[in-house]
């Protein structure tokens, strides 16, 4: 689905028109882990979340949805421009910032990070973090990009969510706003929020989507597994999807400041229960932050049933 990026924005004219400051309002990318540090704490607590997955994972795939249309699809010219978008990227700062640390559960079934006998039972090593991030180049500068990953959360998911601006239009005031979403994992698929007009005699409008689940669009195809998708890479040559030396160097100098600054202040991470969505404010986070906007409560999205003997 990240390789898929490139398909959609450049392959597609009406993606790429509105894919700017203008019209995007803010972009969050969110990694949720449903299981813990188990067996391997004493080794997650000398990096952290942050280190862990948000420095490299997740700011790779920023990289992609930020970058200017590259040359080629050539992997140099590839990484020239996701380059070109991390050197843009201004220094995280503290206040834009979410840290958090899981507890065990009420019921004592899942246990806490520092129940870890290799953790210490001081650590305040966070394995849960949220932080603003702002590209300043003429694409994207003012647009929030909010990055969020965590372990022993809710779920397994990795998603971008792109929220667009408010429809400005005098016929149809206070609509909810569009949204792409691009689900990575753990089952791929892209759906846009759409505003329609309810079926039947009323005028009333409503949040409905327009869906595309891979699974069940192409069924008859094997979707293989990303490592195994980038052990091909690696054998036909590919570097387009690997960091290349300057980017790991701009890469460090956006994380590090922020990282040295919650070392000295030894800011203490909030508590959250395993199996939660995270600590308290995280999901009032990009709303405050990024000035994300919920879609009604009311709205409610099933996912499609395969037809005709499965195809759509």
């Amino acid at each position: 689905m990240v390789k898929n990026i490139l398909a959609l924005r450049f392959a597609n004219v009406f993606y790429e028109a509105v894919w700017d400051r203008r019209h995007i309002s803010n972009v969050q990318i969110t990694f949720k882990e449903p299981f813990g540090t188990e067996g391997r704490g004493g080794y997650f607590d000398e990096f952290g979340i942050i280190r862990d997955v948000m420095q490299n994972h997740l700011l790779q795939v920023l990289s992609i949805v930020a970058m200017h249309p590259p040359k080629s699809l050539r992997s140099e010219d590839i990484r020239d421009r996701k380059t070109e978008v991390l050197r843009r990227i201004l220094p995280i700062q503290l206040e834009d910032t979410l840290l958090g640390q899981y507890v065990g559960t009420r019921d004592s079934n899942r246990p806490g990070y520092k129940d870890d006998e290799t953790v210490p039972k001081s650590s305040i090593t966070p394995t849960y973090a949220q932080c603003v991030l702002h590209v300043d180049n003429d694409r994207w500068r003012g647009v929030p990009w909010v990055i969020k990953a965590g372990k022993a959360l809710d779920e397994a998911k990795m998603i971008i969510r792109i929220q667009f601006k408010d429809m400005v239009n005098a016929l149809f005031p206070n609509l909810a706003r569009n949204e792409l979403i691009l689900q990575v994992s753990p089952k791929e698929s892209v759906t846009i929020k759409t505003i329609v007009k309810e079926p039947g005699l009323s005028t009333n409008l409503a949040m409905s989507e327009l869906d595309l689940t891979y699974h069940k669009r192409y069924q008859d195809l094997k979707i293989p597994d990303a490592y195994a998708t980038l052990i091909l890479d690696v054998l036909n040559g590919d570097h387009s999807n690997f960091v290349r030396s300057d980017e790991l160097d701009e890469a460090w100098r956006i994380f590090t400041p922020l990282l040295h600054q919650i070392e000295k202040e030894e800011v203490v991470p909030l508590p959250y229960e395993y199996g939660s969505t995270g600590p308290k404010g995280a999901d009032e986070f990009p709303i405050e932050r990024a000035g994300y906007k919920p879609t009604a409560k009311e709205y409610h999205w099933e996912p499609k049933t395969a037809v005709n003997g499965g195809k759509l």
